[in-house]
């Protein structure tokens, strides 16, 4: 009995046992492979589904193309796999492409996804972390042999991108010359990028309101190094945050579609109703250079012309972890200038600092909203109010992954009076969970007493 003779459903069985790769060369054998094989739903999808998380996110969502995404998958996966590092530079725009795409279908359920595991496994490789992930702006100054911007700028803004989704991890070690942080540390200090158009917050100096993912990028490495160097002196007790590869970046998408259909009777409490999921322990990070530093830094070094960065920044900054307590208060109807897709939802709750309670400027009450931008990014704007009602530190930031990303927002806080002269600095801050207690795992565990008292104290103060 030939091959071609057995029934449909063993032969299925066993084509599926392929590599999806060597698919295309098996419908080469012969005609009737070839007309067995393509457009073969049933066999692309079973390929497909073994190896990537299904795309669609409800019940009612439209079976996509199998037989048209899985060979994208395979072409990527080929250049990625390629050690031709001009290959992958040729097919930069369809790789990152592909990549986030499949970031954007990643499951969010409690399992791995699949589609992260591919990703994380691909990018294990210096050559496609140093072709795809480190192509921004920032790598013209922190060069490598293989570290180089994109020509163009939104190729520069994509890497910055992927870059933000996939983590803090690609910094080179050697040469202080090829570090990126005294470069990212200039430009996020650099009091130019603080505009009206770009709200004083990472979007766009076109005044658009799209993310600069150049500055998110930026950011993230400013963090993620003092992160690392404030765990470090602390025997390891708070962990760094955004270390493994693109974990968390799977969004929620909202599973019920919005606006709800509400009935009138009984009322919806306000958090079921909110699609970014607000309420809730969410952990803070602030750093800020010393008032002296950064106007010296901005004011007092030599000149530069308006389109030159300034020289890197090696001043060391101070670092603030913060506990915020978030609770949802108001949700109404984006405007005829928001993104309509989601509405507007407002916020209130506490902030208290937990390595540094002598600090007044961490420990406030605090406010804020969250809405979509224009492009279908999740924009997140906080007040923080002291004593008397006084507002005095406002922030602007991104959740990076999109809708209920366990990744965090990222951006800047600075004076509510947008002061031209600062002071300005980075901030990001994460979803913990629901509960106070969550805050103890986040720091590790300690056996001293002095961290245990400590982490009781946070908990009762929440």
């Amino acid at each position: 009995m030939e091959l071609l003779d057995l029934c449909y459903d063993v032969l299925i069985r066993i084509l599926q046992e392929l590599d999806p790769e060597d698919l295309a060369n098996c419908s080469h054998c012969c005609r009737s492979f070839n007309s067995f094989i393509k457009g073969n739903r049933r066999l692309f999808r079973i390929l497909y589904l073994e190896r990537f998380d299904d795309p669609r996110r409800h019940a009612s969502d439209a079976e996509p193309h199998w037989e048209k995404h899985l060979p994208i998958l395979v072409k990527c996966q080929k250049i990625l796999q390629s050690d031709n590092f001009d290959v992958k530079k040729l097919h930069f725009d369809f790789v990152t492409s592909t990549v986030e795409s499949l970031l954007k279908t990643s499951s969010d359920k409690p399992q791995p996804s699949l589609n992260i595991s591919f990703l994380a496994e691909a990018f294990k490789s210096p050559r496609n972390v140093d072709a795809f992930l480190c192509r921004s702006s920032l790598f013209a100054r922190a060069e490598t042999e293989w570290r180089t911007p994109a020509k163009t700028e939104e190729q520069r803004q994509l890497s910055a991108k992927l870059h933000c989704h996939y983590g803090s991890s690609v910094n080179p070690t050697g040469r202080r010359s090829s570090s990126p942080h005294p470069y990212a540390r200039s430009y996020v200090y650099d009091l130019r990028n603080y505009t009206d158009k770009t709200q004083w917050g990472p979007f766009r100096t076109d005044g658009s309101l799209f993310v600069d993912w150049e500055m998110v990028e930026a950011i993230m490495i400013v963090l993620a190094y003092n992160m690392q160097i404030f765990s470090e002196r602390a025997g390891g007790r708070f962990k760094p945050v955004w270390g493994a590869p693109f974990d968390g970046v799977a969004n929620n998408n909202f599973s019920t579609p919005y606006p709800l259909a509400l009935p009138e009777e009984p009322e919806i409490p306000l958090q079921a109703r909110d699609p970014y999921d607000i309420s809730g322990t969410w952990m803070r990070v602030v750093c800020f250079l010393d008032y002296n530093d950064l106007y010296a830094f901005n004011f007092t070094s030599s000149p530069v012309a308006g389109d030159e960065p300034r020289v890197p920044l090696y001043t060391e900054e101070a670092i603030r972890l913060i506990v915020m307590k978030l609770k949802v208060t108001k949700i109404e109807a984006p405007s005829q200038f928001d993104n309509p897709s989601l509405p507007i939802v407002h916020f209130a709750g506490s902030s208290r600092s937990l390595d540094s309670a002598w600090d007044p400027n961490a420990n406030s009450r605090i406010k804020g909203h969250v809405r979509l931008t224009p492009e279908g990014e999740v924009r997140w704007t906080t007040v923080s109010i002291f004593y008397g009602g006084e507002e005095r530190w406002r922030s602007e930031g991104v959740q990076v992954g999109g809708i209920c990303s366990k990744r965090g927002v990222v951006g800047s806080w600075f004076d509510k009076d947008y002061d031209v002269h600062g002071p300005v600095g980075p901030t990001a801050f994460w979803k913990l969970g629901d509960q106070a207690t969550k805050v103890r795992s986040w720091m590790g565990s300690t056996s001293t007493s002095e961290s245990e008292s400590e982490s009781e104290s946070v908990s009762d103060s929440l």
